[in-house]
């Protein structure tokens, strides 16, 4: 992985995107987003995670974030992945009314099998795309840019209608999760 693709400046402002292997639209299901939610929640409590703004699609999420001091941004999302891509498989696999999950499970094991990092399955794609946010404007962007993904998808015609999505909270209404603003 190149320089540019790492967390270089600890106390440091960054967009980050992770997506499931293959573009599995595992996030389809309000099951799993909400189960995403927790992880979030939890790193927020216990792990030093500050979200200035997030927003879960079908098959990718993107956060803009930075760490507490004390704590480094990419181990929170090394144990964040970690935990939710357990945690989602089990889901997956105990889920008897997934019509997906013969699929994504054989995607999530082909996946594992060709990755040494892995023993069994691999949910989430190794890079997390981090781009540290070195001014307003550009964290603006960033903000603008994650909260008209849903619109652009056409899955709500404006962003915070979307309730996966701190586009809510920028809009005055109560989200699902705490932002550091």
């Amino acid at each position: 992985m190149s320089k540019g693709w790492k967390i270089q400046n600890p106390d440091g402002m960054y967009f980050i995107t992770f997506a499931v292997i293959e573009w599995v639209d595992v996030f389809s299901r309000k099951l799993y987003k909400d189960e995403f939610i927790k992880s979030l929640e939890y790193c927020q409590e216990h792990k030093g995670l500050e979200l200035f703004a997030w927003c879960i699609m079908t098959n990718h999420v993107h956060l803009v974030a930075r760490a507490k001091e004390g704590f480094h941004l990419s181990d929170i999302l090394r144990d964040l992945k970690k935990y939710t891509s357990s945690r989602i498989l089990k889901m997956i696999e105990a889920n008897q009314k997934e019509s997906r999950r013969n699929w994504m499970l054989w995607l999530f094991k082909s996946a594992g099998q060709k990755n040494s990092n892995n023993k069994h399955y691999q949910f989430w794609r190794q890079d997390n795309h981090p781009i540290e946010l070195l001014s307003m404007e550009i964290v603006y962007q960033k903000i603008n840019y994650i909260h008209m993904n849903p619109v652009l998808e056409g899955v709500v015609d404006q962003p915070e209608y979307y309730l996966y999505s701190s586009a809510r909270d920028y809009a005055g209404r109560r989200g699902l999760l705490e932002l550091a603003y």
